[in-house]
Parts: structure tokens; sequence; C-alpha cells
């Protein structure tokens, strides 16, 4: 017996920016902050932004076509942005092209609402700015202080009050207050929701924003919509445990709807149901009751977290019976698919978490009769908001699976408190690993093969993939050491067989909203989400510091209980520290293979694996390998030398 092993060698590393200052990543293009961070729909207005690493920016794009940009003449780091009329209501992914490539992302809203920017100080009663009813407000949180606002209401005119903030990548967390024109407070929000108001007599009233612990800046931005009311809140970005929602095929509304009272009275349903309701009044708990007959399995699903809403849904399945009630199921969280990390930035697992609060499970029926299905959320009892929506499915096994990517998070040392948006701007002779986890749902185990496609000239992709029952596999991207600049909008697609037939699903990808480069001191936490498409790029204005290819290109064969040697060239482009590089595999099988250096400035180097320490099967076998070491790195040099930068006539 023989066992196949494709290999496809690959080699990222986590390097240095200078001899004195570490970082798990080289420079990599990032968008920080655009003001107005949004528009209404059918207009033009100037943008200004700001950026880490964004030299000679030539471009301001987003992930709709309904969006454009043009830089601004003659003034550095700003657009005028067009909005078309018909562009739908939401939030949009912002990015530059830079000299390094694509940059990370960035939320841009999209409303339907006059919207204007704050442009004087307002952290006083008297200097409060007045805002029209149905109007947003772009603004930066005033740091140690107060912003107020000042709006005419009328008499039995109800207003919604929103201060969009966590969910369009700003740092502030939201305190929003109702007060009075004497200043006086008549309702608090402090955890971000919105403040519904209905005037009892004409009058002028005031709305109070800061932050939870009053911090404040360019990072701490806010939108703040004043509506007619009944109003929904502003549109967010989806955090990572949104992977998995919805389910392929699903209505964009619930077939059904929840109705109240149904905490004591039971609504009468029929299985399978896809009902929506709402966690409100506060502990609400909703019940549903129908018949089920022995034998059958039925698999229940709750979204609200999903959705964006700050709640914790559970469920409880009971079998009425002579009048008591028999506990058949409890159905708690979906588990994340790998080990998340312990504190949000060290490699005991990835900072991101695509789990969620929400349910999916599945209960059995052992008996014909009547049953009662309860869902409530566990914070409930102290949230009384009618914005928290929930979907309720129970369906019958439908299998399936939704799937998820990032760049891998790695460390150089013990201790390390980084975590970095690394966008898919790749020098020449560069990679990148990312990490694909996978969401299943309705008991299906099968493997799944990644590919990526529509990748820049230059640019090719290797999927490891997902081995039966396992949950998460990685994805590989090279530029070739030759490859010209370039950029595209590439997809990663996910392939399974189910009940025998082929189903593809996309990948979303998912990435860091702000570059946090010492949690511990800066005491920030790491904030991933959801972005909306996959760039990709490769800059030809710089090359990785080191690549490590197969010296032969061929697919290799060995017995299952032999030693295989890989054969590997190395080119080596900058100084690196200490004697060697360490090396590490990806791959279904191939993980286990112990971590091995290599000798720095070795232009070729045979990495031998023990096939019969791992325990390899037979069969067709797709691995790769990442190497991570420190070498010294001039940022820009060209820029420096034109600009006689001291430090670099100095050599550093």
């Amino acid at each position: 017996m023989f066992s196949k092993s494709i290999l496809n060698i690959t080699v990222s590393l986590l390097l240095t920016a200078s001899a004195l200052a570490q970082q798990v990543t080289l420079p990599l293009p990032r968008l920080l902050t655009m003001m107005p961070m949004g528009g209404q729909a059918g207009q033009n207005f100037e943008v200004t932004i700001t950026g880490q690493y964004t030299d000679d920016v030539t471009e301001l794009t987003f992930s709709s076509p309904k969006i454009t940009a043009k830089p601004v003449e003659g003034v550095a780091d700003k657009f005028t942005v067009s909005i078309a009329a018909d562009a739908p209501v939401g939030v949009y992914d912002a990015r530059v092209m830079s000299r390094l490539g694509v940059s990370s992302a960035r939320a841009f809203s999209v409303s339907k609402l006059p919207e204007v920017v704050r442009t004087k100080p307002n952290n006083t009663l008297e200097t409060a700015q007045p805002l029209a009813v149905g109007t947003i407000c772009n603004a930066t949180m005033t740091k140690r202080a107060v912003d107020f606002y000042s709006f005419q209401a009328v008499k039995d005119e109800p207003v919604a009050i929103d201060c969009a903030a966590v969910g369009i990548d700003s740092r502030l967390t939201p305190v929003l207050i109702l007060a009075d024109a004497t200043g006086a407070d008549l309702k608090v929000n402090r955890t971000g929701g919105m403040i519904d108001f209905t005037p009892a007599a004409d009058g002028i009233f005031i709305i109070k924003v800061s932050d939870l612990t009053y911090q404040g800046g360019e990072r701490h931005f806010y939108r703040l919509a004043l509506q007619k009311g009944p109003a929904q809140p502003q549109p967010q970005t989806q955090t990572v445990s949104a992977m998995s929602w919805p389910p392929t095929g699903l209505a964009d509304a619930a077939l059904e709807k929840e109705v109240e009272p149904n905490n004591k009275d039971p609504q009468k349903i029929t299985l399978p149901c896809d009902i929506g309701g709402v966690f409100f009044p506060a502990a609400d708990v909703d019940t549903y009751e129908f018949k089920a007959k022995k034998g059958e399995t039925w698999w229940v699903e709750v979204a609200s977290e999903r959705l964006g809403f700050n709640t914790d849904p559970f469920v409880l399945v009971q079998q009425v019976k002579d009048g008591n009630f028999a506990d058949v199921a409890e159905l708690y969280d979906i588990v994340q698919p790998m080990k998340v990390t312990s504190n949000g930035y060290s490699y005991d697992g990835p900072p991101y978490d695509a789990g969620s609060p929400d349910v999916l499970g599945k209960f059995v029926v052992k008996e014909d009769g009547t049953y009662r299905l309860q869902v409530r959320d566990l914070f409930g009892g102290t949230r009384n908001d009618p914005h928290n929506i929930y979907r309720l499915i129970v369906r019958q096994a439908t299998p399936d699976f939704a799937l998820a990517a990032w760049a891998v998070h790695m460390t150089l040392r013990n201790g390390d408190r980084s975590a970095f948006s690394k966008p898919m701007a790749l020098r020449q002779g560069d990679a990148r690993v990312l990490e694909v986890v996978v969401q299943r749902r309705d008991g299906f185990d099968g493997e799944i093969e990644i590919t990526m496609d529509n990748l820049p000239p230059g640019v090719s992709a290797v999927g490891l993939k997902i081995g039966k029952g396992k949950n998460f596999g990685h994805l590989v991207l090279n530029a070739d050491e030759n490859a010209p600049r370039g950029f595209s909008l590439a997809k990663i697609t996910g392939k399974a067989v189910i009940g025998g037939q082929e189903v593809m699903r996309p990948v979303r990808l998912a990435s860091m909203e702000w570059p946090v480069a010492d949690a511990k001191t800066m005491g920030e936490i790491p904030a991933p989400r959801l972005v909306v498409d996959v760039p990709v790029s490769v800059t030809d204005s710089e090359q990785a510091p080191v690549s490590i290819m197969l010296a032969e290109d061929k697919v290799f064969e060995a017995n299952a209980e032999e030693k295989l040697k890989i054969p590997l060239k190395l080119t080596w482009r900058n100084e690196f520290n200490g004697t060697s590089i360490k090396v590490k595999a990806y791959g279904e099988g191939f993980s286990g293979i112990k971590e091995f250096d290599i000798p720095l400035k070795a232009t070729s180097y045979d990495a031998v694996i023990d096939l019969a320490a791992l325990k390899i099967a037979p069969g067709d076998y797709t691995f790769a390998f990442q190497s991570l070491g420190i070498c010294k790195y001039r940022y820009n040099p060209t820029a420096c030398r034109r600009h006689r930068c001291r430090r670099c006539e100095e050599g550093s």
C-alpha cells in the first residue's frame, strides 16, 4: 500500500519592524478612521481618512459599486464620496489601495436620512448642538467629557434615539441619556441600545452622549440618529459568530409570529415551524405547544445574538402528561469550533470566536404526546428592550455546514499581547496562512475541500481540507517572487458531499477591527468581525524576507511505513536574528509533525517526515510548511532616502 502525498510547501514569516521593536507581522496597510463614517443615499460629500502603513494611497474603494470615491486634488487623505440614490441602507466595507496593497476594512454606513457632522465643541448644556428629528449626526467622542445635543419634540409624537458605535467599528462604549431642557436625566441607556420616547408636551429636550469610561479621540466615533418613532436600530457589522447564520434556503422573514401572552398560556403550533419573536418584556418566557410522535428527532435553532442583539437564548423542551411537565431537553450555546484564546490575544487559541450564545441542538421524542418548548433570554430578567428579537426554527435534520476563515494569529515569544488585522496584502514571494473553521449543522460530519478562486496574477492558493468530523483546516496563499502588482476580489469556497450530492458553501472572512500592539499596556481587547468580501493584492514595492519552495515540482509518493524526504529551496533577502528559523506543518494528518529548525542562510534543506510515526493511512494528502523568524526590516527606504531620513542614512 502506498500513501500518495501531494505537498504544497509554503512559508509565511512573522518579522520585526526594526531591530528594536517586535511585532508579529510585517507592516500591513490598515485603514483606521473616516470622517464622516457614513452618508445619505444620493449625496456627494468629502471624507477624510487616517491609516497605518498607508503610503501613496491611490484609491478609496467600497464593498458596493453604488458607493464610489475620487481623490480631492491637492489634498492628501481626502476623497469625494458619491452614494447612488438607490444604494440600500446598510453597513459596507471601505478600504484604500496603497503602496503595500489593499488595506484592512473600515465600516461605512449608508442611510436614507439627512446627515450632518459635528464641527464645534458641544460639551456643555449651553453649547448643545441642535438636531432636527429625522437626522443622523457623525462625531467623535470628546475625551473625559459628555457631548450634548438638543431637539424640539412635539406632544404625543414618539421619537427614537440611537447611538451606533460598537457595530460600526468604533472603540466607543456609548452611554445614552435623554434629559429635559434643564439637563435633568429622564431616561438612561448604558448598554448601547435605543431610547424610545413619547413627550407629554411640546418642548426642548437634551441628548447626552459619553463613553462608559469617558474615553475619547478619533477612534471613538459614533453616529447619533434622532428618528421619528418607532424606529429600528441602525445597521451594524456582523460578529464572527454570525458565520453560521442563516441556514441555506431560509426565507428572509419568519413564516409565523409569536403571539402574546404566551408565558403561561402556550401558543399552539405544528412542527416544523419558523417563528419570529421578541424577548420582551423583561423576564419574558415564550411557550409553544405542539404534538409529536415517538421516534421523531427535531433540530432546534434560535438566532438572536447572531442577528446583532445582546442576548443569550435558552430552550427548554418538556413533555406534558397528566397535568405534569417532564424535561426532555435543555439546549444552550453553539460551541466554538476552535478553542478561543483565554485572554483575547495569546495563541492558546485564536482571538476569533465562531461560537454563539444562540441555540442549535436536537431532541428525540420518546413517546406520542403533547410537548412544550420554552424560549427565554438567560439575561432577560434585567433587560426590557422591545428590539431584542429572535428567530425560532424547529426542523427535521437538514445536514449542512457554514464556514469562516481568518489569518493565523501567532506569537513569537511567551507573553505576546498583540492582535493585528492582516489584510491579504502580499509582497512578492510572500505567503499567508488562513484558518478555516466549520460550524456543522444537524449531524453533518463529512470532510470539506477548501478552494480559493479569482486571484491576482502570480498568486495561487492551496486548500488543506477539513477532515471528517474535524472543526478546522487551513488555506495557504502564495505570491510568486516575480508577481506583478495586482488586485482582485477573490472567492473562498467549501465543497462537501451531503446525501450523495455535492454542495458548495461560501467561506466568510473575519478580521480584527483595530490593530492592538499590546493589549496589557494599552488596555484594549481585540475586536474581530466578519468582512463583506475577500480582497487580495500583490505589491511589487517589496519582497518577502525569505521564500521557501519545493526544490522539485512533483507529487511525492511513499510507503506508509517509510520516511519521506522533501527537498526544499530557500531564498534569503533580509538579515535574520539567531542561528535558525523554526518550521511547523499544517494539514490533515500532518499537523503532528514536530517543529524543526532550518539553519539561517541555508539555500537547501531536506525535511524528513516519519510517516510511520504519524500513522498516516494510505491516500492523497496536501499539507504545508510555515516558518517563524525574526529579521531586520526597513520600512519604505525609498521614501526615507527621498526625504533624507536621518535613521536611514545611519542604516537603522
